[in-house]
């Protein structure tokens, strides 16, 4: 019997007969009528119109390349264990800088670890990407628990504080004493309820997506930044919060549409690169059509639309806002949801060492914006080394 504590090497292997049945979901696809708002007013204020919709499911019936990503992920160094009794997938990429600083990165929903391929190379060896020695980590990207190649839960209590400590078990248990933490989205709240809970062995976290309560001290003298960020949420939460309400409370009755429809789950994610990147309407201009099907495809294969929305039923209820005293560096990326200020920030994050403030970008910066992506984490975790 295998010990718990083994890693084991992963491919990601999808068979030919999982592909052709895709093919054939989507040519069967039973089509609503399209949305009765036309396009010079709001086209996506219905949901996913039905014309870019076609577009895209007739791209990926007839030209998309699952293989082409398939192999580039096997191309890294991929890997399995057993954390508080869960088997979790995680890539781990080290540097060839040998005094490389660990860092964990964590992803979200609708995410997945393919949201990292284009920063990992510039953050594992920099040097061959115009950088200095001195700015290299060990990559170690992780699959949240039910989500993507990682095993789903079959009991209740995966939640946000459960992962955090399940990730430093994984960094302590690749030989790294002393690691930074790394996230947006879900991955931000693991990140901070590492530094919250398990500081110990953490040289520093950043953020994007930082979840910080504004300051009521600050409510008779908001900036305009600030103003924006208040009138971002309340949108949020007037036209954009649907999805959180259902994946919160009812996230196995969902499951059983998106994982029999890949034409549902794919309109159940791409929606959000709509409403979540810096993308001018149409979200293929933030993530081309390739790309955005390569997470799709993440969700599709490993049947983990269930599975991943119910960490919302777990913890989106519940958000931790203590406070974080370990060094943390943030960047707040335009299109982000949630947008903080500065001085919000520093009520929070008692050792606040890096706030950027970016030109472009969004949800997803690692997938929209990669080069400024690294060049803000280069610049955190400059400190904290």
């Amino acid at each position: 019997m295998a010990d718990q504590n083994d890693i084991t090497e992963f491919t990601i292997d999808v068979g030919a007969e999982e592909l052709d049945d895709l093919r054939r979901r989507l040519e069967l696809t039973r089509w609503p009528e399209p949305e009765t708002v036309v396009a010079s007013d709001e086209p996506w204020s219905q949901g996913m119109p039905l014309g870019i919709t076609q577009e895209l499911t007739d791209h990926w019936r007839d030209r998309y390349d699952w293989r082409r990503v398939e192999s580039r992920l096997n191309a890294l160094p991929q890997f399995r264990t057993h954390l508080d009794g869960l088997g979790i997938h995680f890539l781990h990429v080290r540097s060839p800088e040998t005094d490389a600083l660990p860092l964990v990165l964590t992803h979200g929903w609708p995410g997945s670890v393919v949201e990292f391929l284009d920063v990992i190379g510039p953050l594992t060896d920099p040097v061959a990407h115009g950088g200095s020695a001195a700015d290299a980590f060990h990559l170690v990207v992780p699959s949240l628990p039910g989500f993507g190649w990682s095993d789903r839960p079959t009991e209740p209590g995966w939640n946000v504080a459960r992962i955090a400590a399940a990730w430093e078990q994984l960094m302590l248990r690749l030989g790294y004493e002393r690691f930074g933490a790394q996230g947006g989205d879900w991955g931000s709240m693991v990140t901070a309820a590492l530094g919250t809970n398990h500081p110990e062995h953490l040289a520093g976290i950043h953020l994007n997506m930082p979840l910080v309560l504004p300051d009521p001290a600050t409510m008779d003298d908001l900036t305009e930044g600030e103003l924006e960020a208040l009138a971002a949420f309340d949108h949020y939460q007037q036209w954009d919060s649907g999805y959180s309400t259902q994946q919160s409370t009812r996230p196995q009755t969902l499951g059983y549409g998106l994982t029999d429809s890949p034409v549902g789950q794919m309109a159940w994610i791409v929606e959000k690169f709509w409403a979540w990147t810096d993308c001018d309407g149409d979200p293929r201009n933030a993530v081309d059509a390739d790309r955005l099907l390569d997470n799709v495809m993440v969700y599709w294969t490993t049947r983990s639309a269930a599975s991943s929305a119910r960490l919302y039923w777990e913890s989106f209820k519940q958000p931790d806002f203590s406070p974080v005293s370990v060094p943390v560096g943030c960047s707040i990326f335009p299109k982000e949801i949630f947008r903080t200020s500065r001085r919000w920030a520093e009520q929070r994050f008692t050792d606040l060492r890096h706030f950027g403030e970016l030109d472009r970008g969004g949800h997803f910066a690692a997938f929209e914006q990669p080069e400024l992506f690294v060049s803000e984490l280069r610049s955190a975790f400059a400190s904290m080394r």
